[in-house]
């Protein structure tokens, strides 16, 4: 096995683990439909929009990487 190969099956195992994390780190969309059902409370507690905003740009950009690593290591010429 290459070292080329070797490295890309390193960085697609780091891609997967910060996919996993970021979707995990998520608020569930259930939280939105808790919210307009309590009023205002969470106004009061406060909701990490920001956070959200950020995990799930995050998310896409791991989910990205860990499809291009994918097809490189599915090109003949990466075996």
């Amino acid at each position: 096995m290459s070292y080329f190969k070797t490295i890309l099956i390193a960085l697609q195992v780091l891609f997967s683990i910060g996919v996993i994390t970021t979707i995990l780190l998520q608020s569930g969309h259930a939280s939105g439909l808790s919210g307009a059902i309590a009023g205002g409370a969470q106004s009061l507690l406060g909701k990490k929009k920001g956070l959200d905003d950020f995990l799930n740009r995050l998310s896409m950009v791991f989910a990205a990487g860990f499809l291009l690593l994918t097809l490189l290591l599915a090109m003949p010429w990466a075996s």
